[in-house]
């Protein structure tokens, strides 16, 4: 616990100087960066060991962002958002049956998983991001919903503990845990609002969209967790001390975040 503590008190200024401060053509490099390691570890939790074919798998989709940076601002990015925030519904699905695309002929399905996992994701912030002065603020907020609704299911399940949210996905994840969790990124919503430029008659509004948030960050702990269950594996890296790898400390993140775009554009906020 001291060393996550050292780690995210070292990493978290900075990932917050970066949002805040970055341009955004800056700050969708350094995410680049970040998606794509995680990527890397996603395609050892499902068995690609040859380093050239995860290499090669890394470099398509290097090329699909940089075609998207290149030719698709913002139509493109807008698709390709809507398109992941879609997927998660049939994440859903999938963790319904844990047992689907489980042997080696799931293989190619978890590949293109891996990628709606990555890429949307990088587009959804970038969407935030560059929507106005106050973008920056959004795509903070958009990743304190997560980390709020981690923290908050964290002291509720580790406190209150209780029956089991998916004991055959994760063992260690209660209802608790999970009712706490959307405790907390409605909470947040409350200082968040004039930060944002919202007026108090849609801080409900902001609430709704954080309980939609909460739920696909929870979608997307599971989804990871399943593949890791899959594959024997307790983390999926040891890049971050004390955290595991960093597809471990994004796994919420990237179901989040294009939910969070879509939500946010129908609602008009």
């Amino acid at each position: 616990m001291k060393q996550r503590v050292i780690t995210a008190s070292v990493l978290a200024p900075l990932a917050i100087a970066l949002i805040l401060l970055a341009p955004t053509v800056w700050f969708m490099a350094v995410l680049a960066i970040a998606l794509l390691l995680a990527l890397w570890e996603w395609t050892r939790l499902i068995d690609i060991r040859a380093r050239p074919a995860r290499a090669a798998v890394l470099l398509l989709n290097v090329g699909l962002m940089a075609v998207l940076a290149l030719h698709g601002w913002p139509q493109a990015f807008m698709v390709v958002t809507a398109a992941g925030a879609a997927s998660w519904l049939l994440v859903c699905l999938w963790l319904w049956r844990p047992g689907f695309a489980s042997g080696p002929s799931g293989k190619p399905l978890k590949l293109f998983a891996g990628s709606m996992m990555v890429v949307p994701a990088w587009c959804a912030i970038a969407l935030l991001h560059a929507d106005s002065p106050l973008g920056p603020r959004w795509a903070l907020f958009g990743l304190m919903l997560v980390w709020a609704a981690d923290t908050f299911a964290y002291f509720a399940g580790s406190r209150i503990g209780g029956r089991k949210l998916a004991p055959r996905i994760s063992p260690g994840k209660t209802w608790a845990g999970f009712w706490g969790g959307l405790v907390g990124a409605c909470l947040i919503c409350i200082p968040a609002a004039p930060l944002l430029g919202l007026a108090w008659s849609r801080v409900p509004v902001l609430m709704g969209l954080a309980l939609v948030v909460a739920l696909a960050s929870v979608v997307g702990d599971l989804f990871e967790s399943l593949i890791k269950r899959q594959a024997g594996a307790k983390d999926s890296g040891t890049l971050i001390p004390g955290h595991g790898g960093v597809l471990d400390r994004i796994d919420s993140v990237v179901a989040a975040l294009p939910v969070f775009v879509v939500g946010k554009m129908l609602l008009g906020l």
